[in-house]
């Protein structure tokens, strides 16, 4: 947001803008190390999205609505009246930056509506206001997911999630660590049983700090310890985020969140996705269409520099999985929650 900005980051400090310029968590240090990286060129912002020095959907778009602004400075600043033709590469960059959140694209194509509609002069303040609007109605969006979803859960109980879906992956407060925050507070959760999330343990190092910050008692747990945990009983929600919903109501999420969704339906376990309207691709029929972003082998190959596999071993690395909407008990999204997601139910949601 406009804002100060704090001497390190807090979970909600996602994205910030401060005086022309935008601040990234660094989040690829989190927890060991807490501090911003500054960016003043679209490039640089799209080259921070791919290499995730900020990650999650949501935060994603609000840092390529910025990233957007920076292209205008520069395009207005190279080519004057005619930066709408100057900026178009930049535009392109940031939407290719990383292909499945689908937030992203809506973000560069929400401003790039706006784009078309001004004329040759300075775009910049425009932009910005629109930018602005954009993280401010995310994390709004964010808190009204908290409340729907704390609604549907009957406590107290405890809870599993995957991968990280918390304040630091959107615009701030959270979307499926937003509605644990929410049921929490209403008495209705007990405890978190955060997966670590391989290759990149963004549950060990995200959303355990994130927790942890917000008091609310956090157990870690590899992500094959799940099963083993809902035998026992006493879990009664699976939450999670999403980086695109198809039509259908079918979900693409960190890699395992398919798994966790099978686990969850033999142990009785009602599985809950939260995420805004803007994760939600109408376009798209089914998750089959969803595009899955592989990454390089190296990060599953390796852990903290060191290398695991044996020199030659292959390896596949996709970093998003689709769980078919009939393992998805809820949808939750700041317009409404979609129970046992069918097409018809989300046409009439996204209405």
């Amino acid at each position: 947001m406009e804002t100060n900005i704090p001497t390190t980051p807090t979970p909600d400090d996602a994205a910030l803008w401060h005086d022309g310029r935008l601040y990234l968590a660094e989040q690829r240090l989190l927890p060991d190390r807490v501090e911003f990286l500054v960016y003043d060129t679209a490039p640089a912002v799209a080259e921070a999205i791919h290499s995730m020095v900020v990650r999650g959907a949501p935060a994603i778009g609000v840092a390529a609505a910025y990233g957007v602004v920076l292209a205008a400075r520069s395009a207005y600043g190279a080519a004057g009246s005619d930066w709408q033709a100057a900026i178009v590469p930049d535009l392109e960059r940031l939407a290719a930056a990383r292909p499945t959140a689908v937030n992203l694209a809506w973000a560069v194509r929400r401003l790039r509506a706006m784009i078309d509609r001004l004329d040759g002069a300075d775009p910049v303040q425009t932009l910005l206001d629109e930018a602005l609007l954009i993280h401010a109605e995310d994390r709004a969006a964010n808190h009204r997911m908290g409340d729907l979803g704390a609604e549907l859960i009957d406590g107290p109980t405890d809870v599993i999630t995957h991968c990280n879906a918390g304040a630091i992956a959107t615009g701030g407060y959270g979307t499926a660590l937003g509605v644990i925050r929410s049921a929490y507070s209403a008495g209705k959760i007990r405890r978190v049983y955060a997966d670590e999330t391989r290759p990149w343990m963004q549950g060990a190092r995200l959303t355990a700090w994130e927790l942890m910050d917000s008091g609310i008692p956090v157990t870690l747990q590899a992500d094959g310890a799940a099963a083993s945990l809902m035998a026992g009983g006493g879990i009664g929600w699976v939450i999670v985020g999403s980086d695109r919903i198809a039509a259908n109501g079918d979900v693409a999420n960190k890699i395992g969140t398919y798994g966790l969704a099978v686990l969850a339906k033999y142990h009785g376990v009602k599985v809950m996705v939260a995420a805004p309207t803007s994760t939600v691709d109408m376009a798209i029929a089914s998750g089959a269409e969803i595009p899955i972003e592989e990454r390089d082998p190296e990060e599953l190959l390796s852990c903290g520099g060191r290398r695991l596999a044996p020199k030659g071993c292959a390896a596949r690395n996709p970093v998003f999985d689709v769980t078919p909407a009939a393992l998805v008990d809820a949808i939750v999204t700041e317009r409404g929650v979609v129970l046992a997601p069918t097409t018809q139910k989300m046409r009439a949601l996204m209405g």
